[in-house]
């Protein structure tokens, strides 16, 4: 048990078979069918991820949300997802009884993630079904990039609800290695797991890293044969002292998004370009725009549709030279490309703040804090934090007062999205034409850049 009570589970790859086919049974039998999304609010831990996988193996999609949101939040999500069935904990433990049914050898669609944007509705990620030849491939890609095998043991640092916990968690139970599920971070926690139970991979947010290499007694975590990190920039310190840890020819960074994977860093090659966040991923390839939008051509098996939203879609792909290219897709990040193909992110999509690894947009935000009475305009930004990476903030210009706001906050938006400082302003700052000039928010507010 860590210190925040939560419960270490050993999952090996026999254990999460026989359970993946039972659970995909019950979905089965409950009248899900290929092609249905399932909602799932249980428990993070190894029921979750073996229902997850399950239905994957059978072409059921399951519908993964942050777990901190609050119910109407997580409602709009399943009214536009229209899902067959929601699975909480109780649900969950009887399609567990199912009966087992035979599996296809890899998923054969991704879970359907929501993500915002610049209009702040939330949209699913569709990758619609694959047939079994793009599933197998696909699986392979992550299998050989990151070299995962029966001899491996994969720490899970993050939530359920993350694609990266489900894609290696799943990577190494499908090549016959063990996972271990640990509950909510605990750095304490995941400390003791690493001495006791000595896995050789794991991914780390860097929100993760700076809590762990901030405890009071650090073991040695020299055991490691892959340590990655993603989901925010890392500081050049922590990155250095990580690299001490665990090892340089260890720990690797990688750059992808809900809607899919661009790149992949060794720290050899980073120490060699401080700041890239490497070279694309094999199979894939590069390219930025005249304004510095960076594309990735894709294969077919990568291939995503925004759920419902033709006019969102057609705006991330484009047709590439490559005949075998599904075409090339886009988040709207910015960056630049080296001579040898290293990418250098120099800006966030959508104005996107990343805090402990969670994306928040400011968008959905502005869209709730819109209705707190007395409110006329209100901003919200993103703070450089040394814990977090970001911290979410807000200018508000109006007859209000910011507890008001704060309390209007936690009562409409799950924490994570929840501006932890807000601030009363004359006026926000505008372009020339009227547009918000959100890059400039933090200097002035707080006296440092985003």
């Amino acid at each position: 048990m860590g210190s925040s009570g939560a419960t270490t589970e050993v999952l090996t790859a026999a254990d999460a078979e026989d359970r993946q086919r039972r659970a995909a049974g019950g979905l089965l039998a409950a009248g899900a069918a290929p092609g249905d999304r399932v909602a799932l609010t249980a428990t993070s831990g190894a029921d979750l991820l073996c229902t997850v996988l399950g239905a994957l193996r059978v072409g059921v999609v399951p519908v993964l949300t942050h777990a901190g949101l609050l119910p109407a939040e997580r409602q709009e999500l399943f009214d536009d997802a229209e899902p067959v069935l929601v699975v909480d904990d109780a649900a969950m433990a009887r399609i567990l009884e199912g009966p087992a049914v035979d599996l296809a050898p890899a998923p054969l669609a991704r879970p359907m993630h929501y993500t915002s944007g610049t209009t702040g509705r939330a949209k699913g990620v569709w990758s619609g079904l694959l047939d079994e030849s793009e599933a197998v491939a696909l699986l392979t890609e992550e299998v050989e990039l990151w070299q995962f095998d029966a001899d491996d043991t994969h720490l899970v640092c993050s939530p359920l609800y993350h694609s990266v916990s489900i894609r290696w968690s799943g990577a190494t139970l499908l090549s016959g290695g063990t996972v271990v599920l640990q509950g909510p971070f605990d750095a304490e926690r995941t400390l003791r797991n690493i001495t006791e139970l000595r896995p050789t991979t794991t991914f780390m947010v860097p929100a993760h890293l700076h809590r762990c290499f901030t405890q009071p007694d650090l073991p040695d975590l020299g055991g490691f044969r892959l340590v990655a990190h993603a989901g925010s920039p890392c500081p050049e310190p922590l990155k250095r002292a990580a690299a001490d840890a665990f090892g340089a020819d260890v720990l690797w960074e990688f750059y992808g998004s809900t809607e899919g994977q661009f790149t992949a860093c060794s720290t050899p090659e980073w120490l060699e370009r401080p700041g890239t966040v490497g070279r694309a991923r094999p199979g894939r390839s590069l390219s930025t725009d005249a304004d510095g939008t960076v594309w990735c051509e894709a294969p077919g098996y990568a291939r995503f549709e925004y759920w419902r939203d033709p006019e969102r879609t057609t705006s991330a792909w484009r047709p590439s030279t490559n005949p075998a290219a599904h075409g090339e897709f886009t988040v709207r990040d910015l960056g630049r490309l080296d001579d040898d193909g290293y990418l250098f992110l120099v800006g966030r999509r959508d104005d996107l703040i990343i805090t402990g690894g969670v994306n928040v947009y400011p968008a959905e935000v502005e869209r709730v804090l819109a209705d707190v009475p007395g409110l006329v305009e209100v901003a919200v930004f993103g703070v450089d934090d040394e814990r977090w990476g970001q911290r979410v903030c807000a200018a508000v210009v109006g007859d209000v007062d910011t507890e008001a706001v704060s309390d209007f906050a936690r009562d409409h938006l799950a924490p994570h999205k929840r501006p932890k400082d807000v601030r009363l302003v004359d006026e926000l700052p505008v372009t020339a034409t009227g547009k918000l000039r959100r890059n400039v928010l933090a200097d002035q507010l707080f006296g440092t850049g985003t």
